[in-house]
């Protein structure tokens, strides 16, 4: 295993993820009832962008620098940019929250993180940045048994992120699989999935294989950076979203745009529909 997510904290393909999970939190705290969260590929938790890896690369420069102090930013933007700005209380971009971060700040007292990262360094990583907090448990295991050791959570609500590195070539498949185990433990588990838009082949199987995971409904959320045809590049990223809360698709037919227009680097543009229908 050589990924290594600092390298591309930030990026485009973050920007979008994390504002999606932060309005997931969101939504699922309009109820009381308290909910897990569930983190397969979980990563350190917390980036520094000034670091050695995040400033070889750069990639956050034509994602989350483009919205840092920006005006007029959308509604939905604003816990995602207030954990950024507790995190950087002196006004400048250094430090990037991962998912499990940005659960841990923004999921409330009555519920649970749970968090999985198979690297062993990120995993002795990811402990440190999260000691502290007795809502959150980390584990060191394969994140493609998450749903089988977690699921279902007493709780009785779930949200679960299957975020792999991409680095075999079956993981798509598997998050596929992942998916359709979580469904089968817990039917009603709010599971969302990232995948990168590269290989159009590739993706046309992976759309097949979620349509047939069995998950109630399953909602398809993309974002473009570059057009779909550009060869040897991330032309953006997608989430398939199963049981996504009411409000999701609504809120996010207003974000998308707006993120495309902000995060386009050669031509933007985006695209949600229903891989499985309620």
């Amino acid at each position: 295993m050589n990924y290594r997510h600092a390298f591309h904290a930030g990026n485009h393909a973050d920007v979008l993820k994390h504002l999606v999970l932060t309005r997931l939190i969101a939504l699922m705290a309009r109820k009381e009832q308290p909910f897990a969260y569930l983190d397969s590929h979980a990563g350190i938790g917390l980036y520094d962008l000034k670091g050695d890896q995040a400033s070889r690369t750069g990639e956050y420069l034509e994602g989350i620098a483009r919205l840092w102090g920006q005006q007029d930013l959308p509604a939905m933007t604003a816990d995602y940019l207030r954990v950024l700005h507790e995190m950087n209380p002196d006004g400048g971009l250094r430090y990037y929250p991962g998912s499990p971060e940005l659960a841990r700040r923004l999921t409330r007292g009555q519920d649970r993180v749970l968090l999985n990262e198979k690297h062993p360094e990120d995993g002795k990583l990811l402990k440190d940045n999260m000691k502290g907090d007795r809502r959150v448990a980390v584990h060191l295991g394969e994140g493609w048994h998450l749903a089988r050791a977690l699921l279902p959570v007493a709780e009785k609500r779930a949200v679960m992120l299957i975020d792999p590195p991409f680095e075999q070539l079956d993981e798509m498949q598997r998050c596929a699989a992942s998916l359709k185990e979580a469904i089968g433990r817990m039917r009603q588990t709010v599971a969302a999935i990232w995948y990168p838009i590269k290989d159009q082949r590739a993706l046309k199987r992976f759309y097949q294989d979620l349509a047939g995971t069995g998950a109630p409904k399953l909602l398809r959320v993309e974002l473009l950076v570059h057009p779909l045809d550009t060869p040897a590049s991330l032309n953006g990223s997608g989430l398939a979203i199963a049981n996504p809360p009411w409000g999701l698709e609504d809120e996010l037919r207003e974000l998308l745009p707006w993120l495309a227009q902000k995060l386009a680097q050669t031509q933007g543009d985006w695209r949600m529909d229903w891989l499985i229908a309620e």
